[in-house]
């Protein structure tokens, strides 16, 4: 039965796949810790090994093998993880986590994550208010809308079930090894199962079901495993 249970935590992410586990302890949504990031990448970053990670002015710690191109903005607080990748123009606003091994690519705009390890943002992708889990992949120019065009908190539907947020700013949850397609919109408050693919150019809200593949709006179908 598809519901709010298929929402949580632990539904969603491997927590051993991010330096931030810890925002999440007591948690029950993932999108709980989206008023935690600010705070907890400072307290955090305090406690990183100078010998591994070098401190920019601003609350910003990247990793010594990191690979930041030249043109790429990192605006703080921000923790950039061993082996990740900030490619040419990408723009980090503030208030993000990015994993281990994660690309951050051309023209990538970054607001307010955790981006957990091995993650793929590659080609001109808004990432807002999200939480991205282990080896998630946006195709290029598919983006997170954060904010509700009327600009009421957001809703997040799972099923029969609904659930107040209290978040006026809040995009999207992506479970581990989520592939969303090309050109995609993910509305406010939509969370995606583990495992799942979006075909390009959709449009997606509410909850899609772990291990699924997501053709249009009411047409989602169980992958053959």
């Amino acid at each position: 039965m598809i519901g709010l249970q298929n929402t949580t935590i632990a539904a969603l992410y491997t927590l051993e796949e991010t330096i931030a586990k810890e925002v999440f302890a007591g948690l029950t949504y993932p999108w709980e810790a989206l008023p935690k990031i600010k705070d907890f990448i400072i307290s955090l970053g305090e406690t990183l090994p100078e010998e591994k990670y070098e401190r920019r002015d601003g609350n910003i710690w990247v990793a010594r093998n990191a690979k930041v191109f030249p043109s790429a903005y990192i605006g703080g607080p921000a923790i950039i993880d061993e082996e990740a990748e900030i490619r040419h123009c990408a723009f980090i606003r503030g208030s993000a986590i990015v994993g281990k091994g994660v690309v951050v690519g051309n023209s990538t705009e970054l607001k307010n994550v955790i981006l957990f390890n091995k993650v793929q943002v590659p080609h001109y992708n808004y990432v807002g208010d999200s939480i991205l889990g282990y080896k998630a992949h946006m195709g290029a120019g598919s983006i997170t809308s954060n904010v509700k065009s009327d600009k009421t908190l957001v809703v997040v539907k799972a099923g029969e079930e609904t659930l107040e947020t209290g978040l006026k700013k809040f995009g999207a949850m992506l479970g581990d090894q989520v592939e969303v397609g090309c050109n995609s919109v993910l509305n406010p408050g939509t969370v995606i199962g583990k495992n799942t693919n979006i075909y390009p150019t959709s449009m997606v809200r509410g909850l899609i079901p772990a291990d699924s593949i997501y053709k249009r709006q009411g047409e989602t179908v169980e992958k053959r495993l």
